[in-house]
């Protein structure tokens, strides 16, 4: 099953890349509005040979990482306060809510003043627009453990920690982990928000420098560079759910291994 899955998967990409090269091709696009595949692979060659693109990813990775671990705590820390306080929850939830209504493209400007345009403003960028997502999870998760279980928990005489251990955290982290999934792809767009408005490095410097040079090629090269980022940290954490949640699967049956 697997083995088909993921021959149909390469079976789109290769027919999308050829639809993308007859178009590019056939179409007589001008290579500045829509470059060829084998024309960003060449200049995904060149800024690869140059050390352009291996610098600046890392630069644009180090800000996700950073962004990423920042805001996951923080929303996990404020999210179990938030679920277990109802008083505290009432108090903070219209400001958190408004604060999520404003686009992070308006408040980036702000950020960059107030910390500089250096490495803390684009991780506090990252870091908001990963907090969201992963704060509802954590006190919806929190919430959706059974009150029997709670329950059976005091009868034995649990303490906090063990509670917390034992119950609470195998309860909520699949929720948790989805919220997760979505945080790790969207750290990406908060890394690049940040470059776009402070380009000092990193690939939003890149799609700012080769939009300006028309060099639409390089564009894509920055944009699949991006892609790949997402699709890495979403693998990460689809496999830190596999392994984690190890209980809730299954056993397959031999046909389908088979398969």
């Amino acid at each position: 099953m697997r083995i088909r899955k993921l021959s149909f998967f390469t079976t789109s990409i290769l027919l999308a890349l050829l639809g993308w090269f007859l178009l590019a091709r056939l179409g007589n696009i001008p290579a500045f509005l829509l470059p060829s595949p084998d024309l960003v692979w060449a200049r995904f060659v060149d800024a690869l040979q140059d050390g352009s693109l291996v610098r600046n990813g890392l630069s644009t990775l180090e800000k996700i990482v950073l962004g990423l671990v920042s805001g996951v705590g923080a929303a996990t820390l404020l999210g179990y306060l938030l679920a277990k306080s109802p008083l505290l929850e009432r108090l903070l939830t219209p400001y958190i809510v408004a604060s999520q209504s404003i686009p992070v493209v308006a408040i980036a400007p702000l950020l960059i003043i107030w910390f500089g345009s250096g490495m803390i403003s684009k991780v506090l960028i990252c870091a908001l627009i990963v907090f969201f997502p992963v704060l509802i999870n954590t006190i919806v998760g929190l919430r959706a453990v059974p009150d029997n279980l709670r329950q059976l928990m005091r009868v034995l005489r649990a303490t906090r920690w063990q509670t917390f251990r034992l119950l609470e955290v195998p309860a909520a982290l699949p929720v948790f982990l989805g919220g997760l999934r979505i945080g790790a792809t969207l750290s990406v767009i908060g890394a690049v928000v940040g470059e776009f408005m402070a380009p000092d490095r990193g690939l939003g410097r890149i799609i700012n420098e080769a939009r300006g040079r028309y060099d639409t090629a390089l564009v894509f090269v920055a944009v699949f560079t991006l892609v790949a980022m997402a699709l890495v940290l979403y693998g990460l954490v689809a496999l830190a759910e596999r392994r984690l949640l190890w209980w809730q699967r299954r056993p397959e049956s031999n046909q389908t291994i088979q398969e």
